[in-house]
Order: structure tokens, then C-alpha cells, then sequence
């Protein structure tokens, strides 16, 4: 059940998100539902909204962009908790940091291994 749950809840998050570039035409760009979807999480995390979707789909709510916002959010807060105000400049970089470097260095073998086309 746990499997289903996070394929169905995972993908209406990303059916909104295609939903909404595909019916607004060229006003909202794949940029602006990154932006949006990771703000949101954010948000969301912060207002303890994120957590019981997490715990309610898993890997459904943390893989897609609204839970990189969570996980920014998350270690933002914790930070705080245990550095102070300076924490929250560091703690969001910081939870997310494996998630960062992953997206660096597959843009980048990409970059080098496939040819463009226009």
C-alpha cells in the first residue's frame, strides 16, 4: 500500500505541475513551477503542512521538487534550533548538500557526453 500511495500522491504533484505549463501556455514556464514547487515546499514545511504528506507517501512527497523545499526548510529550522539566526543561511545548503552536488555532476557527465541539438 505504501508503494501506491507514494506513485499516486508523487504523480499529482507532478500532474499539477504539467497541468499547469500545459494550460497556461508560454506564461508559466517548467522555471516558474521549479521555483514555485520548491517555495512551496518550503512554505509548507514551515507550517508543519509537509510533514504528514511525507509521512503519508514516503518517498511520493520527498522525491519530487516540493520535498527538496522541505528538506531545504527542514534543515533550515533545525539549524536555528541548534546555531542560532546564522543557521538558517547554512542549515537548508547543508540538509540538501548530497542533492546539490548529485544535480552538478550529472548536468555536468551530461554536458560532456551527449552533443545538443538545436
Amino acid at each position: 500500500m505504501q508503494f501506491l500511495l507514494a506513485f499516486v500522491i508523487g504523480g499529482l504533484i507532478c500532474l499539477i505541475g504539467q497541468l499547469v505549463m500545459d494550460l497556461t501556455r508560454a506564461s508559466i514556464t517548467p522555471a516558474h513551477v521549479l521555483v514555485g514547487y520548491v517555495t512551496g515546499g518550503a512554505i509548507l514545511s514551515a507550517l508543519g503542512l509537509y510533514e504528514p504528506l511525507v509521512k503519508l507517501a514516503g518517498a511520493g512527497a520527498t522525491i519530487p521538487l516540493s520535498g527538496f523545499g522541505h528538506s531545504m526548510a527542514q534543515g533550515a529550522i533545525r539549524a536555528v534550533q541548534s546555531r542560532g539566526l546564522l543557521g538558517a543561511f547554512a542549515g537548508g545548503v547543508e540538509s540538501t548538500a548530497v542533492g546539490i552536488v548529485a544535480a552538478i555532476i550529472f548536468g555536468y557527465a551530461a554536458a560532456v557526453l551527449f552533443n545538443p541539438k538545436e
